[in-house]
């Protein structure tokens, strides 16, 4: 079995290539990502730099630890604090007494840590509960820099996420239509196996091996190449900002799970999608040896319908039941990145019975005599269009979707803050801190500055909310355009809050029990005023006397700041992680797709000497033979990018409800340019794959 195998795979190695590319290049991404997220899931041990002197480090509470109901008892439940709180006062002074301390800055009056040389047991059984006691590596955690890497780190893990997920989520449908399409094509090969005996056990175990062969090929090849691409990855990373500056050296180390995940997950996809063709191959009759017919049937089996029936009916289902009950769920990456999957897998399985009546919709390339031809052929050939189709559809759809809701949230969130100030001139970052909070011009100005706010919600859970500080409550409500529903601004005061609908308690004068940022507390405030939900950022707001350590970063005014000029509110930042993330998504299907479309077209237009024989025996010339093969696959590209802007129509649909649903501005923005890009790579690549072979068997 194994030589009639590898002899096969010999003879007909370029009808797999297509599978094997994609295979290594999905491998390959697989283990690059998974080498990344195994340095920033365990990162090295690196000496501390703040207190690298003291082998002992004295540091103030960074968690917010609080009871609450669990069942017929309680636990207790903690939230990281957004920095470390003071070490207490008499703590210090217990400290002092009997050892040196080393404080870092000098002359701080109540620093968040101290180092000391004295025995870690000693000063545990001081410090008690008071503070934490930290040695070793862990003295990392009072450098200024460990909570950035940490935000870093998070970030970059969904990025390597959520790539690694799309790797296998495209990998599975190329290699799977590659498999599908091969085995359509040999039909008539398997017809003369099982006129020659072969019963239909054989001629699936004869494709399970070569799907076998190729995949430990596939992903041994990949694993290698992920291997060699995963250290300039991480310089890239790093280079542009997204990773802590050692992450370019972590990368590569002794971890070797990624290579096992890698490989065996290329090889489960290898046989995953070629174990549907060969159940199909299977049932190939000895009368498939003599069958000339170009009509294909039996294109949608019963399997293959019900998956793709139940994947676009979760996908939509889930868009439906998220925008019913949770619609600020619509505007997170991981709802707009895995909810789009769900609906183009759903569709790409469907496309052999989509192809037709679309194909009937559309404009055909050529006239006359040819374009009649292109729309016959690409409504008779459904297996040939649909292969084609497919991954056409899953890059224009993902390209639309992903490109279009990160987009439209963050023009949503800028319109947002636009809409929630009148001042004339605007004041946000650092420069912010420079200037006076207030004037003595007569000028309107009101300050602010992040904090966050821990909230008991329930009996049973405390949620962190982010927070703004105001520096003047009148100022801030003369010029606040908040989307009030109840209560008023102008009752914020030092005893008061204002919440959002999101607030298990927003009735006006409800007080609500919240933690401080440096975890003092708690304290109750009353409830002057509730706003809309929004795009997320409305709320709640306090005064600066329940947020310690808040440190201004936006100043408004109706008239010029000091020394700010004519200042206006600049458009939120787009996330920097996320739009390399998208770019690189992109790029990565799109590989993909210019993968299966070449590998597709040359093999099905090298089968297809004796039609374009016959075209020319008709008299057809040998340019309107080949108008009419690129045309077909054209039209084909054309389907996928019509099926592909209908799964971005659902998705960006559902979430311009979801803004309306949350009083949100609803601004859509629909990614032309990437689609177009996507769609444009794919024609050319359509049209030169499916040339080259036409006008060698034309001639």
């Amino acid at each position: 079995m194994l030589s009639v195998v590898v002899s096969g795979l010999r003879g007909r190695w370029a009808s797999f290539l297509g599978g094997f590319l994609a295979l290594v290049l999905g491998v390959g991404m697989l283990a690059a990502t998974g080498l990344g997220l195994a340095a920033a899931l365990d990162p090295p041990d690196r000496a501390p730099e703040r207190f690298a002197s003291s082998p002992v480090v004295v540091l103030g509470q960074d968690r917010l630890t609080v009871e609450v109901r669990r069942g017929p008892g309680t636990a207790l439940v903690s939230r990281p604090l957004d920095r470390p709180q003071p070490v207490d006062t008499a703590l210090l002074r217990d400290l002092r007494a009997r050892w040196p301390l080393t404080e870092n800055p000098a002359g701080v009056r109540r620093p968040d840590a101290v180092g000391l040389d004295a025995p870690a047991d000693l000063v545990r059984a001081l410090v008690g509960d008071r503070a934490q006691v930290l040695t070793g590596t862990e003295r990392r955690r009072a450098d200024p820099d460990h909570a950035r890497d940490g935000h870093e780190l998070t970030g970059l893990n969904a990025l390597l996420g959520t790539a690694g997920g799309v790797a296998a989520f495209v990998s599975v449908f190329v290699v799977a239509s590659v498999f599908a399409f091969s085995v359509a094509l040999r039909r008539r090969e398997f017809g003369l196996l099982r006129t020659a005996g072969a019963t239909p056990g054989q001629v699936r175990r004869l494709l399970l091996a070569e799907a076998t062969v190729l995949g430990v090929t596939a992903s041994a090849a990949g694993c290698a190449l992920g291997g060699l691409a995963a250290p300039p990855m991480a310089r890239a990373l790093t280079g542009r900002g997204l990773a802590p500056e050692w992450f370019a050296d972590a990368v590569g180390g002794s971890a070797g799970w990624p290579y096992h995940l890698a490989f065996w997950t290329g090889l489960g996809v290898a046989l995953a999608g070629a174990a549907a063709a060969a159940h199909r191959a299977g049932r190939t009759g000895p009368v498939d040896a003599l069958r000339e017919a170009d009509v294909d049937r039996d294109v949608l089996p019963p399997g293959r319908a019900l998956l793709g029936a139940g994947l676009l009916a979760a996908g939509l289902g889930l868009l439906v039941w998220t925008y019913a009950t949770e619609p600020e769920a619509l505007l997170k990456r991981k709802t707009y990145t895995t909810l789009p999957m769900l609906l183009t897998g759903g569709a790409a399985l469907l496309a052999p019975l989509l192809v037709r009546p679309v194909a009937r919709l559309l404009p055909v390339p050529g006239s006359g005599a040819v374009g009649l031809l292109v729309r016959e052929n690409g409504a008779a050939a459904v297996r040939r269009t649909a292969a084609v189709a497919a991954p056409v559809l899953v890059t224009v759809a993902l390209a639309g979707t992903l490109f279009g809701a990160s987009e439209s949230v963050a023009r949503a969130k800028e319109s947002e803050a636009r809409e929630r100030t009148a001042a004339a001139y605007v004041v946000e970052g650092p420069a912010a801190a420079r200037l006076p909070s207030r004037t003595d011009r007569g000028a309107v100005v009101a300050a602010s500055g992040p904090t966050s706010l821990f909230v008991r919600d329930g009996a049973e859970a405390v949620v962190k909310y982010g927070a703004r500080a105001v520096a003047d409550p009148a100022a801030f409500a003369a010029l606040s355009r908040l989307p009030v529903v109840a209560g008023d601004l102008r009752d914020l005061d030092d005893r008061s809050i204002v919440v959002n609908e999101e607030f298990e308690r927003r009735r006006i004068g409800e007080e609500v029990e919240v933690w401080r940022a440096d975890g003092s507390g708690p304290v109750r405030l009353r409830v002057a005023a509730v706003l809309a939900r929004g795009t997320g950022d409305n709320g709640p707001y306090v005064t600066r006397a329940q947020a310690p350590g808040a440190v201004l970063d936006r100043l408004e005014s109706d008239r010029p700041l000091p020394a700010a000029g004519d200042t206006s509110a600049a458009p939120a930042a787009v996330n920097q992680a996320a739009a390399t993330g998208l770019r690189l998504l992109l790029v990565l299907v799109l590989l993909y797709t210019v993968i299966a479309l070449a590998s597709t077209l040359l093999m099905a237009t090298s089968v297809r000497g004796g039609e374009l024989a016959s075209l020319r025996l008709a008299g057809a010339t040998r340019a309107q033979a080949l108008r009419a093969v690129t045309g077909e696959a054209v039209l084909a590209v054309a389907i996928g990018t019509a099926l592909g802007l209908g799964v971005t129509a659902a998705v960006l649909g559902a979430l311009g409800a979801g803004l309306a649903a949350l009083s949100a501005p609803v601004v859509l923005a629909v990614p032309w340019a990437p689609m177009g890009a996507a769609a444009g790579v794919c024609a050319v690549v359509a049209v030169a794959a499916s040339a080259l072979p036409a006008w060698r068997l034309s001639r």
